[in-house]
C-alpha cells in the first residue's frame, strides 16, 4: 500500500526509518540527552543527515514516572515541532502521544503523524487525525492504562489479539475520516506484553503484514531484547538488529529506531535478499 504521511507520499516498496527524538529528562535509552531543546534539535539534524525519513518526537516516557499533564506535554513538544517544521519543510514529523489535546496542538504546529503508543486510550485522537489530514499509528496494548507496566498479562493468542485490536482501531480511524493510505498498524512490542509475547509477535509478524495495513515496528533496545540476551540497555544493538531483520523479512514498512544507519543497512540488506530491492551496485562477475 502506498503510504501518505502528511505532506509526503511513499511508494509501496519503500521502507522508512522513524528516528526517536525524546523531549524528556528521563527516557530509558538516552537518559535525557535530548531533554534540552537545542540538544533535541541537534539530534534531528543528525538523523536527517543519516537518512531518516521521519522523526518521532515524544514528551513523556512510556514507563511509569512523574505525572505529566497535557499542558506540560504540549510545552515540551508543540513549539519544538514548529521549530523542526520551519527548518525541515519536507521532513515527516511524528508526535508520540495518546492525548487528543496534545495531538491537535502538534498538528496545528506542523506534525504529520500521530503515533499513539497506547492503543486508542483517548478515543478522540482519530478525530484529530481526520481533522488535520494527519496519519495515525494504531497500536496494540491489550487495553492497559497508559504508562503502566504489564503484569501477568495473558492472551489465548497474542498475535490474533494484536491483529484484531489494531485492525479494529484502523477501521475506526477510517470511519472517522482518516485517509486509508494514512493509517498504520503496530503490534507494540513490550507494551501490554511480556518477553514471550513480543518474541511471538516478531516471529509471526507476517500475519500482521498480511492484513494489508502498513506495519510499523518499534524494537529498538527494548526490554524483550534485553531479557532474551541478558543485556542492559546500552548493549542491545545487535539483538535489536536481529529482530529488525526478522521483521524486515516479514515485510514491515516503518522502523522506529535509535540507531538510524545500522537499522537502515539491516533493512536494506534483508529487502534485497527478499527480492524487494535491487543492490546499489552489482558488478561482481559482470565487469
Amino acid at each position: 500500500m502506498t503510504l501518505r504521511l502528511g505532506r509526503r507520499s511513499f511508494a509501496d516498496d519503500a521502507t522508512l526509518m522513524m528516528a526517536i527524538v525524546n523531549r524528556t529528562p528521563d527516557s530509558f535509552y538516552d537518559r535525557g540527552a535530548t531533554w534540552a531543546e537545542d540538544a533535541a534539535f541537534e539530534r534531528v539534524a543528525a538523523v536527517v543527515e543519516q537518512g531518516a525519513e521521519i522523526v518521532d518526537i515524544g514528551g513523556i516516557k512510556a514507563a511509569p514516572g512523574e505525572e505529566i499533564s497535557a499542558g506540560e506535554e504540549k510545552d515540551r513538544v508543540v513549539d519544538f515541532v514548529a521549530r523542526v517544521r520551519a527548518s525541515y519543510p519536507s521532513l515527516v514529523i511524528s508526535v508520540d502521544t495518546w492525548r487528543a489535546e496534545v495531538g491537535a496542538a502538534a498538528c496545528a504546529a506542523g506534525a504529520d503523524v500521530l503515533n499513539d503508543a497506547w492503543g486508542g486510550a483517548d478515543p478522540e485522537l482519530v478525530d484529530v487525525a481526520a481533522e488535520h489530514d494527519a496519519a495515525i499509528v494504531c497500536t496494540h496494548t491489550g487495553g492497559v492504562t497508559p504508562r503502566t507496566r504489564p503484569f501477568r498479562v495473558e492472551y489465548d493468542d497474542v498475535v490474533a489479539a494484536a491483529i484484531g485490536d489494531t485492525v479494529a482501531y484502523a477501521e475506526r480511524a477510517l470511519a472517522a475520516g482518516v485517509a486509508r493510505e494514512s493509517i498504520v498498524i503496530d503490534p507494540a512490542h513490550d507494551f501490554g506484553k511480556n518477553t514471550f509475547h513480543s518474541l511471538e509477535v516478531t516471529r509471526r509478524l507476517g500475519e500482521m503484514v498480511a492484513t494489508g495495513w502498513p506495519v510499523l515496528v518499534s524494537l529498538s533496545n527494548k526490554d524483550f531484547v534485553g531479557e532474551t540476551l541478558g543485556l542492559p540497555v546500552g548493549e542491545r544493538l545487535v539483538g535489536t538488529l536481529a529482530a529488525t531483520a526478522v521483521c524486515a523479512l516479514a515485510g514491515a514498512r516503518i522502523y522506529r529506531v535509535h540507531e538510524v544507519v545500522e537499522a537502515r543497512q539491516a533493512v536494506d540488506m534483508v529487502w534485497s535478499i527478499a527480492g524487494r530491492r535491487p543492490p546499489r551496485r552489482a558488478i561482481r562477475g559482470l565487469a
